[in-house]
């Protein structure tokens, strides 16, 4: 029998799924999504930013099936179909014969998040941490209910899909110290801490991260210490006192105001089952650990709503619960709550299309701001622009620019994987950076606003000329204006060889968005 919330909300599933396929489809490359690729077509052991999982998909899927917004894509519909296909064992086992309407509440409410519409939609590491994440839990939750006597497979493995997701990202670590929390918090479990199958796990876990270990290694611990720095290592021993309101208050924005709002009713329903109740100790524990954490470490750093991604998979169908009928299964408790949730939720997925396919809703409000949006728009006609000024060069020049973002998009457009940013930050770039190939050639280097072209970049050239501008636009709308200059005799020697050192010219200024004095 068709599921009663499949039948009432298939209009608003429909349109969700839409506004995703538009996505997938139609948007040009988020600068991230254009510079993971990039780390595809430069494989590798791990990158200084992230863990190699995601570079390594992306450089399989460009090699078998070359490159398009579909292809650059094609991972994060996998993922979905994956995260959905739990979601359907997991509501089946919660709710038993109520399991099809939960399926589809679960859909709807993680479609009509704003956090999970982005990450799941957008060619990041993300839509691989989270179906790790969430199998990882679900198979350690499935070892602590003991469906089976001796089950150590289950927790086998959690080790193996925690690994993976620490092998996309390095905060599935606050997934890891939410599973020890929800063990240390049970008397039963408590005896694993004295089981060496939980070491084994963690053993397997830290095994499958092997290659972010050996690249790290081979780098002086290079992605290590940036993430160290931007938290825990942070130079201000000033307690912000504000920074767990404002992490607070804009994940439960960006989670879903209704949603968090269902969140902090969850603890009010129980379940009669084994497997429920260990599921939602499990879920609200592993939530609360990364939440208080994250808020914790906000004192000190700053620190992004979405590090705490992981916080939240296991919640879609505790949240569904609450729409269900004990009674009867052919209604919806609390449909106007419901209704306002999905609501409030589709009208957000519509601007955030809009906003990274169509039109930058930033850009017809002022002419600046929003700038990591407006990298997304203008690159076709930018690109062609740049093809004019190579054409006179007698061998094809050097392509630089003076950021990671406006390098890895011209790149992804060009099919050019020799493109490079020489900039005041240090990114992947920097470890591509090859001195003795590129001294003494022509180039050409794009800047920005944003990220501007400094006196240091033009006396990295014998001789420069002078610059010339574009302005982008998107149906008539001013998005934002490019600098070119045009360079012979780069010089990749000396004091310039070695970008990640404190003596190159353009080391270590404000994110490379003001330029250093000479």
């Amino acid at each position: 029998m068709t599921s009663l919330v499949l039948r009432r909300y298939w209009r608003i599933l429909l349109l969700l799924l839409g506004l995703r396929l538009i996505y997938w489809l139609g948007a040009f490359p988020n600068p991230d999504e254009a510079y993971y690729w990039l780390w595809g077509q430069h494989l590798d052991w791990s990158y200084f930013d992230h863990p190699p999982f995601h570079a390594w998909v992306q450089g399989i899927f460009a090699a078998a099936f070359g490159r398009s917004p579909f292809v650059l894509r094609l991972p994060n519909f996998i993922t979905t179909g994956l995260l959905l296909g739990l979601y359907w064992v997991i509501c089946q086992r919660l709710y038993g014969r109520q399991g099809g309407n939960a399926f589809w509440l679960t859909g709807l409410l993680l479609l009509s998040s704003p956090l999970f519409f982005l990450f799941l939609a957008m060619a990041w590491h993300d839509h691989w941490l989270i179906w790790f994440g969430t199998a990882a839990s679900y198979c350690l939750i499935r070892f602590l209910n003991r469906d089976r006597p001796h089950s150590y497979a289950w927790l086998y493995a959690a080790g193996l899909l925690i690994g993976l997701a620490g092998l996309s990202k390095y905060v599935a670590l606050f997934l890891g110290v939410g599973f020890l929390v929800a063990i240390a918090t049970h008397p039963r479990w408590r005896s694993l801490f004295t089981n060496g199958h939980l070491y084994g796990a963690i053993t397997l876990a830290l095994l499958v991260m092997t290659p972010v270990f050996w690249w790290n290694s081979q780098h002086d611990w290079a992605s290590f210490q940036f993430y160290l720095g931007r938290s825990v290592q942070t130079p201000s021993s000033t307690i912000n006192w504000f920074g767990p309101i404002g992490f607070a208050l804009l994940s439960a924005l960006l989670f879903g105001p209704l949603h968090s709002w269902l969140t902090w009713r969850c603890p009010q329903r129980g379940f009669t089952s084994a497997f429920g109740a260990t599921y939602q100790r499990v879920a609200l524990i592993i939530f609360a650990t990364s939440s208080l954490l994250l808020a914790a470490l906000s004192l000190i750093a700053p620190v992004l709503y979405y590090w705490n991604i992981l916080a939240y998979p296991l919640l879609f169908p505790l949240l569904a619960g609450q729409f269900l009928s004990s009674q009867r299964s052919h209604q919806v408790r609390d449909r106007h709550l419901l209704n306002t949730t999905l609501g409030l939720g589709t009208v957000v997925a519509t601007l955030l299309v809009v906003h990274f396919t169509f039109m930058p809703i930033s850009a017809l409000i002022a002419d600046t701001g929003d700038d990591d949006t407006r990298m997304v728009y203008g690159w076709q006609l930018t690109a062609e622009w740049l093809k004019r000024e190579a054409a006179p060069f007698a061998e094809p020049p050097l392509l630089l620019t003076t950021d990671y973002r406006s390098a890895s998009a011209l790149a992804y457009l060009l099919n050019d994987p020799t493109v490079l940013a020489i900039s005041g930050r240090i990114d992947q770039f920097d470890f591509w950076y090859d001195a003795a190939q590129l001294d003494g050639r022509a180039g050409l280097l794009l800047g920005d606003d944003w990220h501007p072209i400094c006196p240091t970049h033009l006396a990295m050239f014998d001789e420069t000329t002078p610059p010339k501008t574009f302005a982008a636009q998107q149906w008539g709308t001013f998005i934002k204006q490019y600098t070119l200059v045009g360079g012979d005799g780069f010089r990749a020697q000396g004091n310039t060889a070695d970008p990640l050192s404190p003596d190159y010219p353009l080391a270590f200024t404000t994110d490379g968005e003001r330029c250093a004095s000479p």
